[in-house]
């Protein structure tokens, strides 16, 4: 199976509009970038980009975040670029989610890479994840593996040895590229995790078990210690006969890379997703997404899970819907819902996360009714004024 660059880019458009992210030139437009007149200015340069792992394109994330002052918006900012990844020409998308501490951020880019992934026929997945935690945590993981790898210099290979010079963090990902027996068998990143950090990967992992997402907790998974914080993750394709993936998608989160190129700590999580061994096209193909007349609303972390995974349903529908997964506020995502003049509110809470139901409220009738999930696409698609892309 092979897919066209535009064939890739269209599907990541359509991915990216329907789980909420925007283009820096939509998301400009707001008033307060419009009117902004403070500065935010950024250290990302073509030295920084290369500590990403993704030749750039996760920190330039930050540079356009602060260049478009998008810093301007209080809430989440949802931002998706597309790129020609530099040196090999390659086509990718970046998906950035910035303002939003809580591991919901990192539940929707996982979701949104399998999103990319099945729709490109790609349904047999697996998702790799670890975390190498805050900064308290990499302090204390650091100082034990620089005493590990201390007492075994004398059989470190001297591209190791001299990297242990920066940081032992290198070394340890120079001997796991060369498969060396000491990379293996070093200390796990995970027990030395902040009690902030556990909790953090633990919501990730408590969403993929509710997702029924197939994945492996990877503890020799790394990221640039300068880079990645906390979780990263990564989709990997399994393909017969050991043929090369198609496409490659990997991401986490970097709120310590935004602070030490910014100097103001932003919550941030990122996704690179490249279309392997493909010349990005001349330009970027847009389709125009209808617009929606369904919103889901959310609230508790139970719900937000659930209502991902409902909003993923919808877009397999072929429903779109508008949301917003990432607030923690019932009265403001009810108030956003009006003022879309969306014709039907989908709401999961507590309640009915536990009894697998939804209360679809018609908002022109104003009546509303308890509907299990596994009827609501149905009725949904029988409903008068329900939109289909």
């Amino acid at each position: 199976m092979s897919h066209t660059p535009t064939d890739f880019l269209k599907v990541a458009n359509l991915t990216a509009d329907h789980f909420g992210f925007r283009t820096a030139d939509q998301i400009k437009k707001a008033p307060e970038c419009r009117t902004c007149e403070k500065k935010a200015p950024h250290t990302v340069t073509g030295t920084n980009k290369r500590t990403d792992s993704h030749q750039g394109l996760l920190s330039a994330g930050i540079a356009t975040y602060c260049d478009e002052k998008l810093y301007a918006i209080e809430g989440p900012v949802l931002m998706y670029t597309t790129h020609q990844v530099p040196r090999t020409g390659e086509s990718a998308v970046s998906f950035h989610v910035f303002n939003v501490q809580r591991s919901i951020a990192e539940a929707i880019l996982i979701q949104v890479a399998r999103g990319v992934a099945s729709d490109l026929g790609y349904s047999d997945h697996t998702v790799r994840i670890n975390s190498q935690g805050c900064n308290e945590s990499v302090t204390r993981y650091s100082r034990e593996l620089g005493n590990y790898l201390r007492k075994r210099i004398d059989t470190m290979p001297s591209a190791a040895r001299e990297l242990m010079k920066e940081h032992p963090m290198l070394a340890l990902q120079n001997l796991l590229d060369d498969k060396h027996e000491l990379g293996h068998s070093s200390p796990n990143a995970l027990e030395y995790l902040s009690d902030g950090s556990r909790k953090h990967f633990r919501e990730i992992i408590e969403f993929l078990d509710m997702s029924d997402t197939p994945y492996e907790i990877d503890s020799k998974m790394m990221g640039h210690h300068e880079c990645y914080s906390d979780a990263m993750f990564s989709l990997d394709i399994n393909m017969a006969d050991d043929q090369p993936a198609p496409i490659s998608a990997r991401g986490g989160r970097f709120d310590e890379f935004v602070g030490r190129n910014t100097g103001e700590r932003t919550p941030a999580a990122g996704l690179v997703i490249t279309l392997n061994n493909s010349k990005a096209p001349a330009r970027n193909p847009r389709t125009k997404a209808a617009k929606p007349s369904v919103y889901v609303v959310q609230l508790g972390f139970g719900p937000k899970v659930r209502s991902l995974l409902l909003v993923d349903a919808l877009r397999k529908a072929g429903i779109p819907v508008l949301h917003d997964l990432t607030s923690d506020s019932l009265s403001t995502q009810l108030r956003d819902a009006e003022a879309r003049g969306v014709n039907y509110t989908v709401i999961v809470g507590q309640k009915e996360y536990v009894e697998g139901t939804v209360i679809l409220r018609d908002m022109n009738a104003r009546n509303q009714e308890y509907v299990s999930q596994d009827t609501l696409i149905k009725k949904l698609k029988r409903r008068a004024g329900v939109v289909m892309m």
